[in-house]
């Protein structure tokens, strides 16, 4: 198109030419023309989600960041020991049936009492998978065992059905998808998968997804999959005699499909594929990079309770500080911790925590660059649950 404006320029002068040779130009018309109305100012764009994490986490200090990556408990349906938590900067909590008030009202009030900033959601989160694992007795949905045999919709509308109960809860954060894949009845998570081979609880993953999505933000776990590693994560390692090519074509399946479908947040598991890197996945660089660049994951990144690791009592994970910094340094987002009434039973505060974090940035250990990618992927699931709710 550019180069048709040369041709057009010598058109236009031609046409004056000849209008100069036709004698004096008409006299302007006497028709009145209308008052000029200004054009309106146009409407500013509001900032993205991403584009308002981004501004906020560029005025944080490090150790406003640090607290802006953990996800704690405190027991109890008293609302302050979990507001007192929310007031020292954290992301969120996650209920524990310890919380839970008799009815759906008391509930939805104890969460309201959480959510403090008008401009970024608390996260409130919750391990509602149905069945075994239920925290809200008013979930009317069937436990994932019940839905191994029905059809990919009727999945669909079970968790469209759970996720409506927690909302109406007050919860938008739901750790109840599980991506897991087994077929053996003896397994640890059995009774939890949605599918006993790839394809199918594929599937019913996506499904899941789908009946979660716009109500909640929806968390698929347990990565890179907790069926081909025997042994319970809450008391040990459980390692996966696996090699890489037998996760692709296997046990990634189901987490392919959910992050395909939408899933917001992915949980990493306290176990090992040691063919892959003989570290548990929460504190693997490898699985964080399997997990973004192959999967294309671009969501938040929560662990399983930090706890378990202190629990398995192995010598290389007591100190609580360095599992943290070595969960952020690998790539995560989001530290999930289930206190009891008295963190400092485990040597754990709000303060230690943040303080071994920002300890390990001034170390080099954590890339300032991690830091901000963390906190600034928390505070944008954080704001698009604010932007959601005003729609």
């Amino acid at each position: 198109m550019r180069r048709a404006v040369p041709s057009l320029l010598t058109a236009a002068v031609a046409l004056s030419m000849l209008a100069g040779c036709a004698g004096p130009a008409a006299a302007p018309s006497a028709t009145p023309t209308a008052a000029h109305t200004p054009s309106p100012t146009p409407t500013p764009t509001p900032p993205t989600a991403a584009e308002w994490a981004a501004e906020r986490v560029a005025g944080m200090s490090v150790e406003q960041k640090a607290a802006s990556l953990l996800m704690l408990h405190a027991p109890g349906t008293d609302p302050a020991p979990l507001r007192a938590l929310v007031d020292q900067g954290i992301a969120g909590v996650i209920l524990m049936g310890d919380n839970i008030p008799p009815d759906q009202a008391a509930t939805a009030a104890l969460a309201g009492a959480l959510q403090t900033d008008p401009e970024a959601a608390t996260l409130v989160g919750i391990d509602q998978e149905g069945g075994i694992v239920s925290r809200i007795p008013w979930d009317p949905a069937p436990a994932p065992g019940d839905l191994r045999g029905q059809p990919a919709d009727a999945v669909r509308d079970a968790f469209a059905a759970r996720a409506a109960a927690l909302a109406a809860s007050g919860v938008n954060v739901n750790f109840g998808v599980v991506a897991d894949v087994t077929a053996d009845p003896g397994s640890f998570i059995f009774e939890r998968v949605l599918g006993t081979d790839p394809a199918t609880a594929a599937e019913r993953v996506a499904a899941a997804v789908d009946g979660e999505h716009g109500v909640v933000a929806t968390t698929l776990k347990h990565f890179p999959g907790h069926g081909a590693a025997p042994g319970d994560s809450h008391t040990s390692i459980p390692s996966a005699p696996l090699t890489l090519d037998d996760w692709r074509g296997g046990a990634s399946v189901p987490f392919r499909a959910g992050i395909d479908a939408g899933a917001e947040l992915v949980m990493t598991g306290h176990l090992a594929y040691p063919a892959v890197d003989a570290a548990p996945a929460s504190l693997s660089p490898e699985w964080h990079r399997i997990l973004r660049d192959e999967l294309g994951f671009d969501g938040v990144v929560v662990t399983d309770d930090m706890l378990m690791l202190q629990h398995n009592e192995l010598p290389e994970y007591a100190d609580p500080g360095e599992n943290a910094v070595r969960a952020i340094a690998a790539g995560g987002d989001l530290l999930l911790y289930v206190l009891p009434a008295d963190p400092s039973e485990f040597g754990i505060s709000v303060d230690g925590l943040v303080g071994s974090v920002a300890a390990a940035v001034a170390a080099g250990r954590i890339p300032m660059e991690r830091l901000d990618d963390a906190a600034e992927r928390v505070l944008e699931l954080r704001r698009e649950i604010t932007l959601a709710g005003r729609e």
